[in-house]
């Protein structure tokens, strides 16, 4: 389990080393008549990727540690990322509180240029023996030296356990607020968001140790996400 973290840490390192820095990317390409609502959609449904959860967190004082790797393509419309994909991992924090049966999720990043704090509550509920339904809701505050954005996000998950696996879909909608700063009187904000589908598949190959790996489509594009986590 120790190896397979590490080795899914020094992937993350490696991909970061070589992505474009998201501040510097925004301000060579941003200009009075980029398509920052584009971008801003964009940017939301990267992070609008990492928001799988079932809803299963162990109760408190037990946590669940992990990471995941969000990956979005950027729209046709969006002509301020010059990167076709734009990669930002998170490090996400988990646990349940007793009783009333809800997650508290903690996130966060701070990467090649981008930083963000955010979190949200899951609920979950099982519906037949082997299916489980989740809900969640996210916010989370990012910036770059160019820009401050605000993401607010709501998902829906049908999830199936069949021994270790357990395959997932659900829908989700991501809304964002961006507001640009540094470039004097041609500042501007936006705001606006979209729907997105996923499906995916948690792989638990051990009681403490688990993997996600999963796809997500919009109208204009599609992303990719995954992650390891362990709980103690």
């Amino acid at each position: 389990m120790k190896k397979l973290f590490l080795l899914f840490v020094v992937l993350v390192a490696a991909v970061a080393a070589n992505a474009t820095n998201m501040g510097d990317d925004f301000k060579d390409h941003y200009s009075p008549n980029a398509n920052l609502a584009a971008y801003n959609r964009d940017l939301s449904s990267l992070i609008g990727v990492v928001d799988f959860h079932t809803g299963r967190a162990k109760n408190f004082p037990a946590i669940s540690l992990g990471g995941s790797v969000g990956i979005f393509k950027a729209s046709k419309d969006n002509d301020i990322s010059s990167d076709t994909y734009t990669v930002l991992p998170f490090l996400v924090a988990e646990t349940k509180i007793p009783v009333i049966n809800v997650g508290v999720v903690a996130r966060g990043t701070s990467i090649n240029g981008y930083r963000s704090v955010g979190g949200g509550l899951t609920y979950q509920m099982d519906v037949l023996e082997m299916v489980n339904l989740s809900f969640g809701a996210f916010y989370d505050n990012g910036r770059t030296d160019w820009y401050h954005a605000n993401h607010y996000s709501a998902s829906a998950i049908a999830s199936m356990n069949i021994l270790a696996l357990t395959p997932y879909v659900g829908v989700g909608y991501d809304y964002g607020k961006l507001s640009t700063r540094g470039f004097g009187a041609d500042n501007r904000s936006t705001s606006n968001g979209q729907a997105r589908g996923m499906v995916g598949l948690k792989i638990s190959p051990f009681p403490f140790f688990s993997g996600f790996v999963a796809y997500t489509i919009t109208k204009d594009s599609h992303g990719f996400t995954g992650g390891l986590g362990a709980s103690f």
